[in-house]
């Protein structure tokens, strides 16, 4: 349940409009998910977080269905409902196969055990790891 309402684009400022249309040209799509809604509240932190995403999840280096594989391995860790399932829509849109959601839980998963097990048993960098 949300803890703000969900803003309609009749309801929204002409800031949270401007950022909204660079959404929509953005992603060639009418539809504003929830998150932007909910953060249209807030012009600034909208339009910052906005223009955050759009630099980061945009070109680069890494194929964009991988940044969205990313961004669902994160959001699983940090137990975040919303983004896992937005992230995963997105990234079967980029061509993810259910093999590959498959192979990317099953690394979430090992590393999450894993990294669980080393901080509890507080294991010491290997000197092998550390950059010079």
């Amino acid at each position: 349940m949300a803890t703000v309402r969900l803003l309609a684009d009749e309801d929204l400022s002409p800031e949270a409009r401007a950022v909204f249309a660079d959404i929509r040209a953005t992603r060639k799509s009418d539809f504003v998910n929830n998150f932007w809604r909910a953060l249209a509240h807030d012009p600034v932190t909208l339009k910052r977080t906005w223009e955050s995403v759009k630099a980061v999840m945009g070109p680069g280096v890494l194929d964009p269905k991988v940044k969205e594989m990313l961004y669902i391995a994160v959001s699983i860790a940090h137990a975040c409902p919303y983004c896992i399932h937005s992230h995963t829509a997105s990234a079967r849109a980029k061509g993810m196969s259910e093999e590959e959601y498959r192979e990317l839980l099953a690394i979430v998963g090992m590393a999450s055990e894993t990294n669980r097990l080393v901080t509890a048993l507080g294991v010491p960098l290997d000197e092998e790891y550390e950059v010079v």
